[in-house]
C-alpha cells in the first residue's frame, strides 16, 4: 500500500512574474520548504479574512525595519493588534527627536571594537549604533510626556502607547521624518501590548517620575499602569475574533520568541482554564520564525503544536495550518510582506482600539454570565501555615 505521495515540481525563477510566485514555485526542499509552508499558511489566513495577531521581539525600531516592511504589513488592514517590548515603544521614538533627526542611528561593525565606541559614547545594538546623546535626549522627552495631565491617572499600557503615539507622531509631522511604528498604530487604531512593560526605558522614565514625587522634589506624579486591564484587554479582542468577526477564527505570527509570544499566545487559557468561559478555541493559523532551538525546552522555540497541549492553537487544524521556521526573521519578512501584498488587497483595517471599551465591556458580561464556575474555583484545601 503506497503512500499518498507529493510530486516535486517547480518554475524557473526566470518564469516568475511576481514574488509570490517565487515562494509558490520555487522552494521546493530543505529550510526553502519550511519558509513556503510558513508563506502558504498566511496566504489561507489571509484569504479567509482571518484577523491576524503579530508578537514581535528584538531591536525593530532600532533597526529601522519597522519603516521596511513592517509599516507596510500593519498598513494593508490585516493586523488586529501586535505584542512587543517596552525597548521596541523606547527606541521608536529617537529619529523624530528634535536634536537627532539627521540620521541617529548608523550601522557599526558586529565584530569590531566596542571599546572604543564605549570612550567615543556609541551605543551598539547588534550592528547598530547611535550616539549616547540620543538616550538622554529621548529620556528627557519621556519625562516631559509622562508628567503631561492626561497621563496623570492608572491606565491600561494600550492606552500609554496609543497617547505615546500621539506624541511621536507630533514630533514626526514637526521634523519633517518618515512616521514610525506607533505614530502608524495610533493612526491605525492596533493596539499595542507589552507583557513586561517594567523591562524597558519608558517605563524606567516613569520610575524616574515616581522617585522624585517620593523624594518630595515634584508635588505629584499618579500615572500607572493597569496590567489587569491590560491582560483582559487582549482577551476581549481574542473573544472578539472567535465570535463576532467575519472570520470567526483567529491567526498570529511570531517574530521571536520571549513575553511578546508568550503574551500573544495566553488569551485562550485566560479565557478557558482560567475564567472558564466555554467553546474557547486557540488560534486556527500559527506560524513563527525563531532562531531558539527547540531542543532548549524554552517557550521561544516551542513549536506551535506544543501549544496544541496548552489549548493556544485549535487541535482540529494544526497539521495544516501550523509551521515554526528555524530561522532570522529579518531575512524573510521582506520579502514574504511583498509576496503578500502582490497576492492580497489592502482592507480596512480593524482599529480594535476604538472598540475596546465595547468589546470590555461584553466580555465583562461573559463572565458575570459565568458566576457559578467562576465561585466554585475560588476554593481549595489549602494546608496550614
Amino acid at each position: 500500500m503506497h503512500h499518498t505521495r507529493r510530486s516535486v515540481r517547480v518554475r524557473r525563477v526566470d518564469e516568475c512574474e511576481s514574488v509570490h510566485e517565487i515562494f509558490e514555485h520555487c522552494l521546493p526542499a530543505f529550510g526553502g520548504a519550511i519558509l513556503r509552508r510558513v508563506y502558504s499558511i498566511l496566504d489561507r489566513a489571509l484569504a479567509t479574512g482571518c484577523p491576524i495577531t503579530m508578537s514581535i521581539s528584538g531591536p525593530i525600531t532600532v533597526s529601522g525595519q519597522h519603516q521596511a516592511w513592517l509599516i507596510p504589513l500593519l498598513e494593508t488592514g490585516w493586523v488586529a493588534y501586535i505584542s512587543t517590548t517596552d525597548a521596541v515603544c523606547y527606541h521608536d521614538g529617537h529619529r523624530s527627536l528634535n536634536e537627532h533627526t539627521d540620521d541617529p542611528v548608523y550601522e557599526v561593525p558586529i565584530f569590531g571594537d566596542d571599546g572604543k565606541l564605549r570612550d567615543e559614547g556609541v551605543i551598539r545594538v547588534t550592528d547598530m549604533g547611535f550616539d549616547e546623546a540620543v538616550l538622554l535626549d529621548q529620556d528627557k522627552f519621556l519625562t516631559a510626556v509622562l508628567a503631561r495631565p492626561e497621563f496623570q491617572k492608572t491606565m491600561t499600557g494600550t492606552e500609554l502607547r496609543y497617547r505615546l503615539g500621539a506624541y511621536y507622531a507630533q514630533q514626526e509631522t514637526r521634523n519633517r521624518v518618515t512616521p514610525g511604528l506607533l505614530s502608524t498604530c495610533n493612526r491605525l487604531g492596533i493596539p499595542v501590548f507589552v507583557g513586561a512593560p517594567a523591562d524597558g526605558s519608558v517605563f524606567l522614565n516613569s520610575m524616574k517620575l515616581w522617585a522624585m514625587k517620593q523624594a518630595g522634589l515634584i508635588p505629584d506624579y499618579s500615572f500607572d499602569i493597569d496590567l489587569h486591564g491590560e491582560v483582559f484587554e487582549a482577551c476581549a479582542y481574542h473573544h472578539w475574533g472567535l465570535f463576532e468577526s467575519d472570520a470567526k477564527a483567529m491567526a498570529t505570527l511570531i517574530l521571536g520568541g520571549g513575553v511578546p509570544k508568550n503574551f500573544n499566545l495566553q488569551p485562550e487559557p485566560a479565557l478557558g482554564q482560567v475564567l472558564g468561559l466555554p467553546e474557547v478555541r486557540g488560534y486556527e493559523f500559527d506560524v513563527q520564525i525563531t532562531t531558539a532551538p527547540v531542543t532548549d525546552g524554552s517557550l521561544s522555540s516551542c513549536p506551535p503544536a506544543e501549544a496544541v497541549t496548552w489549548g493556544k492553537v485549535d487541535k482540529e487544524t494544526y497539521q495544516q495550518s501550523t509551521e515554526s521556521l528555524p530561522a532570522d526573521y529579518s531575512m524573510m519578512m521582506p520579502f514574504m510582506v511583498k509576496a503578500l501584498m502582490e497576492k492580497h488587497a489592502k482592507r480596512a483595517p480593524f482599529r480594535l482600539y476604538e472598540k475596546r471599551e465595547q468589546l470590555v465591556s461584553k466580555l465583562r458580561d461573559a463572565v458575570r454570565g459565568n458566576r457559578d464556575w467562576l465561585m466554585e474555583s475560588l476554593h481549595y484545601p489549602l494546608a496550614k501555615i
